[in-house]
C-alpha cells in the first residue's frame, strides 16, 4: 500500500511537470484530480480531511479574477491598451521597449497567462506587419509577462497562493517586490538587445496599418471602475478574496450575457488548484517532505529549491509544497517563495504557462519558438533575476 501511494504521488508530479502523462490524454487539471481521489482510495486521507485541504480564499480569489479579466477583455481593454502603446513606437527598438514594459504593467494587475492569451497574437501581427522578426518581441512578451507579474499579488496563481497562505497585505506586497520587477525588465531589454542585433535600431522607420478591434464603451467604463475601486480596496487592507468577489459580482450585472462570461473562466486552473491542495497535504501527511527539511534551512538555499522545484513540478505545485516544508516562514521567506517561483519560470520554455501559451499560439500561426532559442535567453534573464531577488530580498 505505501508503494502504490508513492507510485501515484510520483506520477502526478511528473504528469505536472510534464502537462500529460505518456499515453493518456490527460491535462494538468485531470491528473491532479485523479491523483487527489487515488491518495483518497488508497486511504491516505478521507473526503472530509481532503475539503478541508481546499484553500477556499485562494480559489475564490483566482475565479474573481478571471471573471475580472474576462469582462475587461470583451470590452476591448486590452486591445485599446495595446493600440494606445504601440502609437508612441517609432523603432524597433522602442518596439521592444514598450511591449515589455507595457505587458509588464498589465501583468502586475491582472493574471499573467491572461495577459500572454491575449497579447500573442498581436504581438505577432504586429511584427509581421512592420516586416520584423517576431521571436524577440514574442520572447519579451513572455518574459515580460512572468517578471511584471513579480509585482503583485494579483500577478500570478502562485502570488495569489502565497498572499492567502502568509497574509501579507497587497500594498506591502507591492512595495518590496515592485523593484525586482522594474530592474528585471532592463535586464531582458538588455538580453534581448545583446541577442538580437535587429531590435537595436533605434531610426524612425516603423510604419503599418492600426490594429483592428472593437471597444464596448458602456462594459469598459464599468469594468475599469470597478476595477479601479478594487485596486483601492487593496490599499486600504480589505481581504483580496473578499475584493475581488465583490468586484466579479458586480461585474455580472450587465445586459452581458453571464454565460459568455462564465465561458472565459479557466475551469481546468481551478479543478487543478483543488486537486493539488489535497494532492500536497497526502505528501504532508506521509512525512514525504521531512526528506527535504534540511534543504530549505537558509535564504540562499530557499530561493535555490524554489527555482529548481519550479521547473521540475512548474511553480504552483512547488510552493504548494514549499509552504508546508518551511519552517515558520517570515515575510522575507515568504517574498524569496514568490519572486523565485516566478522568475525561474523564465528560465526554460516548460518553466511557466505563459511561457507555453507564447509557444503554442506562435505553432498556430506558422512560427516556432523552439526550447533551446529560449533557452539562450531565459538562461541568463533567470540566473541575473534571481541574483537580484536574493540581493534585495535578503
Amino acid at each position: 500500500m505505501t508503494i502504490l501511494r508513492y507510485i501515484v504521488i510520483g506520477l502526478t508530479y511528473i504528469g505536472l511537470g510534464l502537462g500529460y502523462l505518456p499515453g493518456l490524454r490527460m491535462n494538468r487539471a485531470s491528473i491532479a484530480l485523479v491523483g487527489a481521489s487515488l491518495l483518497m482510495a488508497l486511504g491516505v486521507l478521507d473526503l472530509k480531511a481532503a475539503w478541508g485541504a481546499i484553500d477556499y480564499k485562494t480559489l475564490i480569489f483566482l475565479f474573481s479574477m478571471m471573471v475580472i479579466s474576462a469582462n475587461l477583455a470583451y470590452s476591448g481593454f486590452f486591445q485599446l491598451a495595446l493600440d494606445q502603446i504601440m502609437r508612441h513606437v517609432r523603432s524597433p527598438f522602442g518596439l521592444l521597449i514598450v511591449l515589455t514594459f507595457g505587458s509588464a504593467i498589465l501583468s502586475a494587475f491582472f493574471l499573467n497567462d491572461t495577459i500572454a492569451l491575449i497579447l500573442t497574437p498581436l504581438t505577432l501581427g504586429l511584427a509581421q506587419a512592420l516586416s520584423l522578426n517576431p521571436i524577440p518581441y514574442l520572447l519579451a512578451l513572455a518574459g515580460a509577462t512572468n517578471i511584471g507579474s513579480v509585482a503583485t499579488l494579483s500577478g500570478n496563481p502562485q502570488n495569489i497562493l502565497i498572499g492567502s497562505f502568509s497574509g501579507i497585505s497587497y500594498f506591502d506586497f507591492a512595495k518590496a517586490l515592485t523593484p525586482i520587477a522594474l530592474v528585471s525588465l532592463l535586464i531582458q531589454i538588455g538580453l534581448l538587445w545583446l541577442l538580437y542585433p535587429d531590435v537595436r535600431s533605434t531610426k524612425s522607420c516603423l510604419s503599418g496599418d492600426p490594429l483592428h478591434y472593437r471597444v464596448f464603451k458602456p462594459l469598459l467604463t464599468k469594468s475599469l471602475l470597478i476595477t479601479v475601486g478594487l485596486l483601492v480596496a487593496f490599499l486600504i487592507g480589505i481581504p483580496p478574496a473578499q475584493a475581488t468577489l465583490v468586484a466579479a459580482s458586480l461585474l455580472f450585472i450587465a445586459r452581458l450575457k453571464s454565460q459568455r462570461i462564465l465561458n472565459k473562466v479557466d475551469w481546468d486552473l481551478l479543478v487543478m488548484f483543488s486537486g493539488l491542495f489535497i494532492v500536497t497535504d497526502g505528501v504532508e501527511k506521509l512525512g514525504i517532505l521531512n526528506l527535504f527539511g534540511s534543504l530549505v534551512h537558509t535564504p540562499l538555499s530557499i530561493l535555490g529549491v524554489t527555482a529548481l522545484l519550479s521547473n521540475l513540478v512548474s511553480n504552483v505545485p512547488a510552493v504548494l509544497l514549499l509552504q508546508h516544508l518551511i519552517p515558520h516562514p517570515d515575510q522575507k521567506t515568504w517574498l524569496l517563495l514568490a519572486a523565485g517561483s516566478t522568475l525561474a519560470g523564465n528560465l526554460t520554455l516548460l518553466g511557466s504557462v505563459a511561457n507555453l501559451i507564447v509557444a503554442e499560439a506562435v505553432a498556430k500561426l506558422g512560427y516556432q519558438l523552439s526550447f533551446w532559442e529560449h533557452l539562450r535567453f531565459g538562461l541568463p534573464l533567470s540566473v541575473l533575476t534571481l541574483l537580484l531577488t536574493y540581493w534585495w530580498v535578503v
